[in-house]
C-alpha cells in the first residue's frame, strides 16, 4: 500500500516532532501494509516553509535511518502547498516540490473556504504541466456548502485526495458521509492518511479500505491503490466522469 499524504518528516511541522517518532509511525505504517509514504510537510502553512531541497535532504536522512533500523518502509519526498498565487513562480524557483518530482503537486486550501483565484490559477499551474491534487476537500467548510465548487475543478483537470481518517468517522459522522458522497460522485480520486503521529492523528488506511470494500467493492479499492502507484511512477491515473453531488446537504464542521 502506498500513502501519498503524511507528515513523518520529523522536527519540520505540526507532524513527528522528533526521530523517535518518525520511526514509530513507520512501524505502525508498515503494520498497516503501507510499503512507501509520500513525506508531505506544509509549505507556507501558517509559520511552516519547508522549500523543496530542505525537504529532498530530509527525506534522505530519515530513510538512512529507517534502513539502519531495519524497517521496510520506503520514504518519498513530496510537499503539502497552501495555495498562494504565486505557486507557478514557486514551482519554477525550486521553492514548490511535487510527489517524488513528478507532475503531481498537492495543494491545501484554507480549511473554510476557496480563494477566488483558484480556478484561474489552476488553469495556470496545469498550462506548467503540473496536476493541482486537492487534499482533504471533504473537510473544508466552503466545499461542503456548495460541493458544485470542486466538481467544476475536478472538470477542468483537477484531482482530489480524501483523508482515510474521514471515511473512518475521526472527524465525525456528516465528514464521513460527505466522503461517502465525493467517491460516489466520482470527484476524488485517492485515499491518503495525512497522519501526524501515533496517537490521535493515525494512517487509518488499513480501515479506511476496508469501509470502502464493504461499501463499494473490491473494485473501487483497487482503483484508490492503483492510483497511488500511477502517481508516484508518473503516470495517468484512473478517472471517472465527474457528478455533481446530487443532494446537497449543508454541513457545518464544529
Amino acid at each position: 500500500m502506498i500513502d501519498l499524504h503524511c507528515h513523518i518528516l520529523p522536527c519540520v511541522d505540526d507532524g513527528a516532532q522528533d526521530l523517535s517518532e518518525s520511526i514509530n509511525m513507520a512501524k505502525m505504517a508498515v503494520e498497516q501494509g503501507i510499503h512507501t509514504i509520500v513525506a508531505t510537510p506544509h509549505h507556507l502553512n501558517n509559520r511552516y516553509e519547508n522549500p523543496k531541497q530542505q525537504i529532498i535532504d530530509r527525506v534522505e536522512e530519515l530513510n538512512h535511518a529507517l534502513i539502519q533500523e531495519k524497517i521496510d518502509l520506503n520514504v518519498l519526498p513530496g510537499q503539502e502547498a497552501r495555495l498562494y498565487g504565486e505557486m507557478v513562480e514557486g514551482y519554477d524557483t525550486g521553492e514548490i516540490l511535487t510527489i517524488d518530482h513528478t507532475q503531481y503537486l498537492l495543494v491545501e486550501f484554507p480549511s473554510n473556504h476557496i480563494p477566488r483565484y483558484t480556478e484561474k490559477l489552476f488553469y495556470d499551474i496545469q498550462m506548467n504541466g503540473l496536476i493541482p491534487v486537492i487534499v482533504h476537500p471533504e473537510r473544508n467548510q466552503e466545499i461542503i456548502e456548495q460541493p458544485d465548487i470542486l466538481y467544476h475543478l475536478v472538470k477542468n483537470g483537477a484531482l482530489t485526495q480524501i483523508t482515510a481518517a474521514s471515511i473512518c468517522g475521526d472527524f465525525g459522522k456528516k465528514i464521513k458521509n460527505f466522503s461517502f458522497q465525493l467517491v460516489e460522485a466520482n470527484l476524488t480520486h485517492f485515499i491518503a492518511s495525512d497522519a501526524h503521529n501515533t496517537s490521535n492523528r493515525t494512517f487509518k488506511m488499513r480501515e479506511a479500505f476496508d469501509f470502502v470494500q464493504a461499501k463499494y467493492g473490491n473494485e473501487m479499492v483497487y482503483l484508490f491503490e492503483e492510483n497511488a502507484t500511477l502517481v508516484i511512477e508518473g503516470n495517468h491515473v484512473y478517472k471517472e466522469v465527474p457528478e455533481k453531488i446530487k443532494k446537497k446537504r449543508l454541513f457545518k464542521i464544529f
